[in-house]
């Protein structure tokens, strides 16, 4: 069986606090490993919010800062460095599924999950493919300023990163998520950082964005990734379910919301 042989449910894009979106990621690998749910979703960040990495030291971010502008920090359950998500200028996604219905061989999952992302930036008039070579590091705690990697950045046709991706597997579910520069916000990124080792020339000339490559606006842009991602899988328009969204809630307070998980990386669960 082929992936659109299978039943996919699409939620397209809602509008939630950092926190509660990673937990539903979270709660979205328990109920494909539980139930056979699979899920494709298109997420917001609202308020704008840094995400870090799984092992992102503290002490690279200016926790200052963030609180002072209300930028939301929580932890993701992937790797890589800090991303700053602004409610306008970053589009996010993710696909979730039984682990045993993906490619075992990590490079593998890659390719398949990123088909309707390349689509999807086809279809916003954006030239974008993987990085062709690993390209070394502007600034290692900053993800769009790390090394270039083939298996899983993407670029645009000037060879500027515009979308990074990552996956966390489980035994019995894979969730990939992944976020698309829609409009770049150099000094906002930078400024989340402590003492960044990267000037905003030096971030522009790594990070382009949707906007600058195509123009479109942002509307457009999500419209793009949303039917990319319903064409790829033959999904139907669905929705999370309240026990879903109980439980999302439940573990966006117990951790995402926790500084025990957020400033040290300690799963208080």
């Amino acid at each position: 069986m082929g992936l659109a042989d299978r039943e996919w449910r699409l939620i397209t894009e809602e509008s939630r606090p950092g926190p509660l979106q990673m937990a539903l990621d979270e709660i979205a690998a328990e109920s494909a490993a539980e139930d056979g749910i699979r899920t494709l979703r298109v997420y917001r960040w609202a308020p704008s919010t840094l995400s870090l990495g799984y092992h992102q030291n503290p002490a690279t971010i200016d926790w200052d800062y963030c609180e002072r502008e209300g930028i939301t920090v929580t932890r993701r359950p992937t790797g890589g460095g800090a991303i700053y998500h602004d409610s306008f200028g970053d589009i996010s996604y993710s696909v979730v599924a039984p682990a045993e219905e993906l490619p075992g061989d990590l490079m593998d999952s890659y390719e398949l999950l990123c088909e309707p992302l390349l689509d999807a930036l086809d279809g916003m008039g954006v030239d974008a493919r993987f990085a062709d070579e690993e390209r070394p590091a502007v600034y290692e705690p900053a993800c769009y300023l790390r090394t270039l990697h083939p298996a899983h950045d993407v670029v645009a046709g000037d060879g500027r990163k515009i979308s990074g991706n990552a996956q966390y597997r489980r035994k019995d579910a894979i969730v990939q998520h992944g976020s698309i520069t829609f409009a770049r916000t150099t000094d906002r990124h930078l400024d989340c950082f402590a003492d960044p080792d990267a000037t905003a020339t030096e971030f522009d000339q790594r990070v382009t964005s949707v906007r600058e490559q195509s123009g479109i606006d942002r509307e457009e842009a999500v419209a793009e990734l949303e039917g990319a991602l319903r064409s790829w899988s033959d999904a139907h328009e669905g929705t999370w379910s309240d026990r879903e969204l109980s439980r999302a809630r439940e573990r966006a307070r117990k951790k995402h919301e926790n500084p025990v998980w957020t400033r040290d990386g300690n799963d208080p669960l």
